[in-house]
Formats: C-alpha cells, sequence, structure tokens
C-alpha cells in the first residue's frame, strides 16, 4: 500500500514481557501469525493476517518493564520536523527522532496530557499491508485522554487537522480529520467510566469478523472485558484489556445499528 498522508495511522506495535504469550493470545483472537523476530531491531517481530502486515510485537528494553500497551503511528514527512513542533506545543519526547535501518525514521512522544504515540517517516516500511477494517487489520483509533483540551490544543497544532464534535450531551467526543478524512477520535476519560489509576491512551480497534466470538475468545484466554460488546452506527465492538494489560478493541464494522451522529465542525 501506499504511503500514508501526513498525520493518518499508519502503524501499530506493541511491548509484551511475553512474547510467546503474545503471539498465541492475538494470534487465536485476531488470526495473525507472525514472522521472524528481527535481532537487529530488539526482536521485533511483524504480525501478519493472510500475509499482509498488520502490526508488530517487541519485548520491552531493559529497564522498561512494565504493564503493556499499544502505540500507534501517526504518518510525517519529515520526522524532525513533527518532533519539533511536538516540543514546540508542550509534548515530550520520549525517544528519537532516530534512523530505523533503511525502514523509515521513527520516535515517539508523549502529548501534554501523557498519551503516547508514535510517528512514523516511511522508508523501506510503509506501515499496515492490509486494508483497513478487514479481518485482523487496524480499523481506528482513539485518544482516550483525561485532559481533552490540551489534546485538542496539541495534535492539530502538530498535525494539519480539523477537528469535528459529537453533538451527544452524554460524552465529550470529537474526530480529528486530515485532507477531508477522519483519522483518529478524541474521547474524554471520566472517573466515572475509567478508574484513576488507568492513565490515558490511545485504544486501537482492530477488524474482526463475529465481535462476540472475539470476546468470548479473548476472555477465554485471560483477557478482561472493558465494557461491550454493543451495537453502534459504526460496528459491533468491545473494549478488552489483553492478559498482560495492553487496551484494545474489537469492532465488526459489518454490523451495524442506529443512524450515524450528528458532528459540528471546531472552530
Amino acid at each position: 500500500m501506499a504511503v500514508k498522508p501526513e498525520g493518518h495511522p499508519c502503524w501499530a506495535d506493541a511491548m509484551f514481557t511475553d512474547l510467546e504469550g503474545a503471539k498465541r493470545f492475538y494470534g487465536d483472537v485476531l488470526g495473525w501469525t507472525f514472522g521472524e523476530s528481527r535481532t537487529e531491531y530488539g526482536n521485533y517481530t511483524e504480525a501478519y493476517r493472510d500475509g499482509k502486515a498488520v502490526a508488530a510485537i517487541v519485548p520491552p528494553v531493559p529497564g522498561q518493564e512494565g504493564r503493556s500497551q499499544w502505540c500507534l503511528y501517526l504518518a510525517s514527512p519529515d520526522a524532525a520536523a513533527t518532533a519539533a513542533r511536538i516540543r514546540e506545543n508542550g509534548g515530550e519526547l520520549v525517544m528519537g527522532p532516530m534512523p530505523a535501518g533503511d525502514q523509515g525514521t521513527m520516535c515517539l512522544a508523549r502529548d501534554p496530557g501523557g498519551v503516547v504515540f508514535g510517528v512514523w517517516q516511511a522508508g523501506g516500511h510503509e506501515g499496515f499491508q492490509a486494508e483497513m477494517g478487514t479481518p485482523g487489520a487496524y480499523c481506528w483509533a482513539e485518544v482516550f485522554t483525561r485532559d481533552a483540551e490540551g489534546a485538542d490544543a496539541f495534535f492539530p497544532a502538530v498535525f494539519p487537522y480539523t477537528a469535528q464534535r459529537m453533538e451527544d450531551d452524554d460524552v465529550d467526543f470529537r474526530v480529528y480529520h486530515a485532507g477531508g478524512a477522519p483519522v483518529l477520535g478524541r474521547m474524554r476519560m471520566t472517573d466515572d467510566d475509567f478508574p484513576p489509576e488507568v492513565p490515558s491512551y490511545v485504544n486501537v480497534y482492530f477488524g474482526v469478523p463475529d465481535c462476540d466470538e472475539a470476546v468470548a475468545t479473548a476472555t477465554r484466554l485471560g483477557a478482561e472485558l472493558g465494557f461491550g460488546p454493543m451495537s453502534s452506527p459504526f460496528g459491533r465492538f468491545a473494549a478488552l484489556v489483553d492478559p498482560q494489560g495492553a487496551r484494545f478493541s474489537v469492532i465488526d464494522t459489518t454490523t451495524t445499528e442506529g443512524e450515524m451522529p450528528q458532528l459540528t465542525d471546531v472552530s
């Protein structure tokens, strides 16, 4: 697939202390197979669905062991320039920018509210190969944050985003657009829905052919169900925490219910 435009999600990976356990879990839940671990990149291991790259898993570097977490990478034509805007707008660089051989240039960053995300300037590795939303592939992502105002100021300053607000009295949700296309959601976390110890994070959705079946498999294998399965105009979805603590969601985009919500442009 072609290199993604600036600001579009282009890749996802996660660190797992038990790499083999992660392979078994996501292999059963999402139908992933795995390539050879690349020792030159810290045993970085790509995941595939139907022979197409969909994500990667990697063991933590010494000293960074802890709760596992999925990281979403946003495309950049110039990772150094994006890193500069991250710093200028109150974000923090966690790692990089640094070259990943001939594959591309990456950096890890944290927004002012603590949301960790990646930046990827493609080289030999252009990102997701599978079509978005197909079974086992990346489908969507949302910034879950306790600092919604900070996120709304930060992300459109770093990436070429415009925003729309969802007209819903029950949730504070926005959609960031780039090049006229919706690319990322932003959800305000509340203490009623998330215990204080849950940090802000990016919630990555992976496509499944049957949400209920995926949830049943995941929970049988030790995952915790956050909420759902529930139907929506976008598909039937559920939020999960895998056995190593990484939060993610699954969605069947072919099973929809209800009318699409109203969105209002935000100036």
